[in-house]
Formats: C-alpha cells, sequence, structure tokens
C-alpha cells in the first residue's frame, strides 16, 4: 500500500470513528440515555431511592418509547417518569407533562411545588406542561404514545365506570392511528374491596381498555410481585412501593 493510499484509508477509518462517537453522544440507545439521565446530580434523590423497585427502564423499553417521540404522560404527579421520558425522547422529542387541578392541589399544593422545582430553569426543555382536565389537553391525534402509570384504578374506584371511560376515550383521541397507551396498575382481585386498597383488576382494566376502542396488543408481568396477595392496601408498609403491578400495551387501531 502506497503512502496516499495508507492515509486516505486511516482517513475514512478516522471519520467513521468520530460519526459514530458522534452519534453515540447525541442518541445513543434508550437504555444508555436513560441509565445517563438516571445517575444525573440534578436528578432528585428521592427518584433514585425508588428506581429499583420502579424498573423504569424495562418499563419505557415495553412500551417501545424511544427518540424523537411525542408522548403525552396522564397525570404526570411530581415526573418521576416525566424526567426519563424527557431523556427517553431527546431534543427531538416532546414530553406533554399532564396534570389537573386536583393533582396539582394534592397535599397543600406539594405536588405543584414539586413540578416547579423539577422544570426550573428550564431543564428539561423538551417538556410541556398541560395544567388541565384530561379531555382538555388539546392534543388531537398527535402523540405517538400515552402512559398512564397507576392512576386508572383511582378514577374507576372513585369516580365510577363512565369516567374511566371517558378518561380512556380522551387519551385515545390524542394518539395519532396506531398510537400506543401504556398502562401499569396496582393488581386487585375480583370480589375484593379495590377501592378501599387502591387497586384494580388486570380483566377489568382489558375490559375498559377494549370498550374504550383499544387493542390489546401485549402484558407484562415485569412489575409482578408474588409476595404481594392484593389483601392490603397499596399504601401499607408491607407492600408500599412494592406491590404486583401488571402492564399493558394497547393501541388506537390504524383503520
Amino acid at each position: 500500500m502506497n503512502t496516499r493510499t495508507h492515509y486516505s484509508a486511516w482517513l475514512t477509518a478516522a471519520v467513521l470513528l468520530v460519526g459514530a462517537s458522534l452519534a453515540a453522544a447525541q442518541g445513543g440507545t434508550l437504555r444508555s440515555r436513560l441509565e445517563a439521565a438516571m445517575t444525573a446530580d440534578a436528578r432528585p434523590d428521592d427518584d433514585k431511592a425508588i428506581d429499583a423497585n420502579r424498573r423504569p427502564v424495562e418499563v419505557l423499553e415495553f412500551f417501545r418509547v424511544d427518540e424523537g417521540m411525542t408522548v403525552l404522560e396522564v397525570v404526570a404527579a411530581a415526573g418521576y417518569y416525566t424526567e426519563l421520558l424527557s431523556a427517553a425522547v431527546g431534543p427531538s422529542g416532546t414530553v406533554y407533562m399532564h396534570n389537573d387541578e386536583g393533582t396539582l392541589t394534592r397535599r397543600d399544593g406539594a405536588v405543584e411545588q414539586a413540578v416547579s422545582a423539577r422544570l426550573a430553569g428550564n431543564r428539561l426543555p423538551n417538556v410541556q406542561r398541560l395544567n388541565t382536565d384530561i379531555g382538555a389537553t388539546g392534543l388531537d391525534g398527535e402523540a405517538d404514545i400515552a402512559l398512564i402509570i397507576l392512576e386508572l384504578h383511582d378514577t374507576y374506584n372513585f369516580a365510577g365506570e363512565e369516567a374511566a371511560l371517558g378518561m380512556l376515550r380522551s387519551v385515545y383521541a390524542t394518539l395519532k392511528p396506531g398510537g400506543i397507551l401504556g398502562l401499569v396498575e396496582h393488581a386487585g382481585n375480583a370480589g375484593a374491596d379495590n377501592r378501599e386498597l387502591h387497586r384494580i383488576e388486570r380483566s377489568v382494566a382489558r375490559r375498559l381498555l377494549y370498550t374504550a376502542g383499544f387493542e390489546v396488543i401485549s402484558e407484562s408481568n415485569l412489575l409482578a410481585n408474588r409476595d404481594d396477595d392484593h389483601s392490603a392496601a397499596v399504601f401499607d408498609p408491607s407492600v408500599r412501593r412494592k406491590t404486583d403491578r401488571f402492564m399493558i400495551r394497547a393501541r388506537r387501531p390504524r383503520g
């Protein structure tokens, strides 16, 4: 190999290496982006303390969240998942952080204070707040994915089936045809006082999704806990933050 050919080969290899490094730094895999966000100094310590039980990397992988997506988080509360979704979709994506007035004023406004602290200084620039009822988000077929995490049971148990269906239908309307709804819930038993326990039966959640127009395409026991027999309230110290939870990935039909 002559000098010119050798230099050309070296230059090509160098360009490819630099390009690969830049791509990794700017994008990388979903897992690498999430792991970097989870260990960031600016992330609240309270969030880090519950990562092991919530397994957010695997959860967001199951729901197929990815770079550049538009994601709606329904009743995001203080924003544990909002922060990770921000990293998951990257600067080319958008996260809509939804909370209604009842959530924001909960515990003398503690949720509002936590949200304001999390977003202070435009720390998560691809996050937009939606402080409104779920039926008034203004999103019309725009979201690739919507997440309802540990919230459907309260609407169903305390406001009734029609309210739960109204919530799901409103979320359906925010999704693009083919868009995904990711649901995580505390598992309940048939015949139990799930209202008091803050739980919901998997079969009930599945029925609500079908009635609201969704197709259930996959379910996961990633967050299952066999030591939880569903008889204790989710706030009981014996199961708090480690309940038996089920996950459902549903889809707005393309037709």
